[in-house]
């Protein structure tokens, strides 16, 4: 059913319904006629008429876009008018009908009671259909966000995914000539990590476990490539696995931590990931052996701006990330997931 169908039952049913009580409050007390039960449908229809009017005048003038202090008294205005305007028709049917010295229409305090009467209908009318109006806007606007979020954020793993492959390449390369089963072996932890980032790519976030695989992979690489020279540890708290992160996130941050940190090393240096699950959510750790220089890694990068990107697309401001020294040897990466809804 489109909107506009739905818009003209709602007319149909809503006035009709009016007329109907009018009918059964007038049997109450008087013999409904056939000229009293016409004058009722020519009120339907007046109504119908009217309010439609009044829907177009309001989408013409863009009512949707003025704020409630100044369309208050623009409403106020036009419920005088056509309550005025309804007491009027009210007055025609009654002298064609034959009835006009059968009502009180010129009593003062008749004519208030019906005006006001009328301007409460229409005063409801306004408020559903504004409040229609305001409901539609917001959907579409969540919609249009929702669009808008999804472009980002496959803009975003679209800058991970060839830039992860091509220095895991590096890395596989590099052991081709020194180590053929070394590099063999490095090929099928690559092969499994692209299983994953394919398997996960349509999705907005994928389980913690298997990033994890993920990132287990991409360090088994690159303990393959430094050697001796990285040293690779885990603590991972179990209820880590009921949380959902973005694809690819934990191994960027891992990459950078080797890259800006471990890789610049004579002697390399040390690499831990360690979860925690906390009152705000699961906050991962990582540390990893080195000095961080934040306007050095945002100019050789994009992997912080990247992931600081994707967090507030996907948890708002329920999401954190932090990186600094912990101490004149150590950078600590923390970030903070919040609890799945």
């Amino acid at each position: 059913m489109s909107k506009r169908q739905f818009y003209w039952i709602f007319q149909m049913i809503g006035w009709s319904l009016y007329g109907v009580i009018q009918l059964f409050l007038y049997s109450v007390e008087f013999q409904i006629t056939l000229s009293f039960f016409m004058g009722q449908a020519l009120q339907v229809a007046f109504m119908v008429g009217v309010t439609h009017l009044f829907r177009n005048y309001i989408i013409l003038n863009n009512w949707i876009d003025v704020k409630w202090v100044a369309l208050i008294p623009r409403f106020m205005i036009a419920m005088v008018f056509f309550s005025l305007a309804h007491y009027l028709f009210i007055i025609l049917i009654s002298f064609l009908s034959g009835n006009l010295n059968g009502i009180q229409e010129f009593n003062v305090l008749y004519v208030l009671a019906s005006m006001l009467q009328s301007m409460g209908l229409f005063g409801i009318w306004s408020l559903i259909y504004l409040s229609f109006l305001y409901f539609e806007r917001y959907n579409r606007s969540l919609k249009y966000e929702a669009a808008i979020k999804e472009i980002e954020l496959n803009n975003l793993k679209s800058q991970l995914n060839p830039h992860f492959i091509f220095n895991a390449l590096n890395s596989i390369r590099a052991l081709v000539n020194e180590d053929p089963l070394k590099s063999k072996k490095a090929i099928t932890q690559l092969s499994n990590i692209l299983r994953n980032v394919l398997k996960a790519q349509p999705q907005e976030t994928i389980a913690f476990s298997e990033e994890f695989a993920t990132v287990k992979d991409y360090l088994a690489l690159e303990a393959i490539r430094y050697e001796e020279r990285i040293e690779i540890s885990y603590e991972i708290d179990e209820d880590s696995n009921f949380f959902r992160v973005p694809p690819l996130m934990l191994q960027t941050l891992v990459e950078n931590g080797i890259k800006h940190g471990i890789s610049k090393l004579k002697k390399g240096g040390k690499l831990e990931l360690i979860t925690q699950r906390v009152a705000e959510g699961l906050q991962i750790q990582i540390k990893n052996s080195g000095k961080f220089t934040a306007t050095k890694q945002k100019k050789s990068g994009y992997g912080l701006l990247n992931t600081e990107k994707r967090l507030k697309l996907i948890y708002g401001d329920q999401a954190s990330l932090q990186i600094g020294n912990e101490n004149d040897h150590t950078v600590l990466t923390q970030i903070i997931i919040p609890e799945p809804l």
